[in-house]
């Protein structure tokens, strides 16, 4: 029987629904034992009847899709595929698709919460709470602050709206900038340059590639107010960590929130869990129930399309 390998714990968690679609469709679903598998946990799961991999971060190698002879199928449960060796599946004709939008609802709502977290120092002040304390904690408004938005795809643009019911001026900056989008939504295009100098918040929406990585490093953070705060909820690899990590020891930037770390997770001590400017999260953007539901299912779908001899639209390679 051909068989389905999920590498993911959150692929039909919240929802039986996705898991059906493939067992239906006479397929095998099997599972990596370990919540967070590593390169060698995926391995000792393939063999010759898996025909499909649906992966969450978990590196999906050379070495794993050479184990994998009739794999046709490498499914992202999410967006970014830079976990994924593209030249490796390209070479073997196995097509890699992912899940655009399915997840950008969840992700937005998670910067505006981390937005609000930094700028109110909401952790700080909840730690020093229950160590009996009574601080004033001054903060800074989100209201009425500009925000400049580096990256106008899917999550971008649902930052964008809800930015208006917060009353930011929004900037935004995407090398396929969508003019209409920004029209009807009193959207700001702006360069890089701009976005970096004028934001009271950057947030950052792009996929890592070698054209992304360290895309905001010294020279960037030198550029913006020394009262902005940086958002990064999209991948670790776009910001140049040590960079970011002098940014806020020298009060060059105000704050930040961290939801991706180049290295995941980040070694227990990182010094980036124990600066008080600094709210980091476990890369949970896309972790609400809904969206992992829409997400699987779109996933199963997707993987159901291309055993059927069809291209998705999202497909990547």
């Amino acid at each position: 029987m051909n068989k389905v390998l999920i590498t993911t714990p959150t692929f039909a968690r919240y929802s039986p629904s996705a898991l059906q679609l493939l067992q239906n469709a006479g397929l095998e679903v099997i599972r990596t034992p370990q919540a967070v598998a590593a390169e060698a946990d995926v391995l000792k799961c393939i063999d010759n009847d898996v025909v499909a991999i649906i992966a969450g971060l978990e590196p999906i190698t050379k070495a794993v899709i050479a184990s994998a002879p009739s794999l046709k199928v490498v499914a992202k449960h999410g967006i970014g595929v830079d976990n994924i060796d593209l030249d490796a599946a390209k070479a073997r004709g196995i097509r890699v698709v992912n899940a655009p939008g399915t997840n950008a609802e969840a992700v937005a709502d998670l910067v505006f919460g981390l937005m609000i977290c930094t700028a109110r120092r909401l952790p700080d002040a909840a730690a020093r709470l229950r160590a009996g304390e009574w601080p004033r904690m001054i903060g800074r408004q989100v209201w009425g602050a500009t925000l400049g938005i580096v990256g106008l795809g899917m999550i971008g643009k649902a930052v964008a709206r809800r930015a208006h019911g917060f009353n930011m001026k929004v900037l935004a900056y995407d090398p396929y900038f969508d003019q209409e989008f920004a029209r009807s939504n009193d959207i700001q295009q702006a360069s890089l340059d701009e976005i970096l100098t004028q934001s009271d918040f950057v947030t950052l929406h792009m996929p890592y590639s070698e054209e992304t990585k360290n895309l905001i490093s010294e020279k960037e953070f030198k550029k913006m107010k020394p009262s902005a705060f940086l958002i990064n909820a999209a991948r670790g690899g776009v910001v140049d960590e040590a960079a970011l990590l002098q940014a806020l020891s020298n009060k060059t930037i105000l704050g930040a929130a961290i939801d991706a770390f180049s290295k995941e997770p980040p070694p227990v001590d990182s010094p980036f869990l124990n600066l008080p400017n600094v709210v980091c999260t476990p890369h949970m953007g896309a972790y609400t129930e809904e969206a992992l539901q829409l997400t699987s299912e779109f996933a199963a779908k997707t993987v159901l399309e291309v055993l059927a001899g069809n291209k998705p639209k999202c497909t990547i390679v």
